[in-house]
């Protein structure tokens, strides 16, 4: 108690400022963590303050041997940082960097959207692989340039073809940047987040570690089970339905939909309908 009420002129004396300072500092503490939290950066880190605290008891206790030997290890930690961090620093810089401060949203074009579920699910029950990537904000034309270039206009049946086995794009990832498929047979980032489960193969890795790196949203077929799933923000949702799938596409994107409004009241010249029949007509079946 006695040890708490040393600190109480200090809290007297804090200013708006400095509320916000210390804000500040926890929010980017917080945006540190979250970026190495689950990957070997986070064990990285664990090594350097364990250093960092011998060197501390070594100075505190008078161990100058150990202080001698630390010395010389602790002034490079700093470039040890940036070069064992570097993808990470990178990460942390681009989700600062694509964060919509004022509230500005991209729409995508709902056909588009409806070209690339179709094409899915046709190569779904066909148990052949594919990985599309949607680019939002974060350009990705360095994974791009490692393709082939084709610059179309998205359609269902030029994905099918894409990644038709045994065609010379069909292996690796279509790009696509608001409704035209800029590149195929992409080439992209693996993850190495040791939470994943070793399972995953090549193409879900792939998926992941490209969102890891920007904030695109990668779509992708397993060619063993023919499972869908998306990638987003360095996770993966496995076994999604189309619906599902359109969901998560429209919420990453930040597409609104429209609602219709309802009539209470039908007028009397417009005849009813029976509840089996309005049933099927309200559905959507996907070719």
């Amino acid at each position: 108690m006695a040890n708490f009420q040393r600190f109480l002129p200090s809290f007297s004396n804090l200013t708006l400022n400095g509320v916000v300072d210390i804000l500040v500092v926890a929010v980017l503490i917080y945006q540190a963590l979250g970026v190495v939290r689950g990957t070997r950066a986070g064990h990285i880190l664990i090594g350097i303050v364990i250093m960092l605290a011998l060197y501390a008891v070594a100075v505190w206790a008078d161990l100058e041997a150990l202080r001698t030997v630390l010395s010389f290890i602790v002034p490079y930690l700093g470039l040890a940082i940036i070069v064992l961090f570097q993808s990470e620093i990178r990460r942390t810089l681009a989700r600062l960097g694509r964060k919509r401060w004022f509230g500005l949203a991209g729409y995508r074009d709902p056909e588009s959207v409806n070209e690339i579920l179709l094409a899915v699910e046709s190569l779904a029950s066909q148990k052949i692989g594919a990985l599309i990537v949607l680019e939002r904000d974060i350009g990705l034309r360095t994974f791009i340039e490692s393709g082939v270039l084709l610059e179309a206009r998205i359609s269902r049946d030029l994905l099918i073809t894409i990644f038709t086995p045994g065609l010379p794009l069909h292996d690796g990832a279509v790009i696509v940047q608001k409704d035209r498929i800029t590149s195929a047979a992409c080439f992209l980032p693996l993850t190495t987040n040791p939470a994943l489960s070793s399972q995953l193969g090549t193409r879900h890795r792939a998926a992941i570690g490209i969102t890891e790196e920007s904030d695109c949203l990668s779509i992708v077929v397993s060619e063993e089970t023919g499972r869908m799933s998306v990638a987003s923000f360095g996770e993966l949702a496995p076994g999604l339905q189309l619906d599902e799938m359109r969901e998560r596409i429209e919420r990453h994107f930040g597409v609104q939909r429209t609602v219709q409004t309802q009539i209470d009241e039908s007028p009397a010249d417009i005849p009813f309908v029976d509840a089996a029949a309005k049933s099927g007509q309200d559905k959507v079946n996907l070719p």
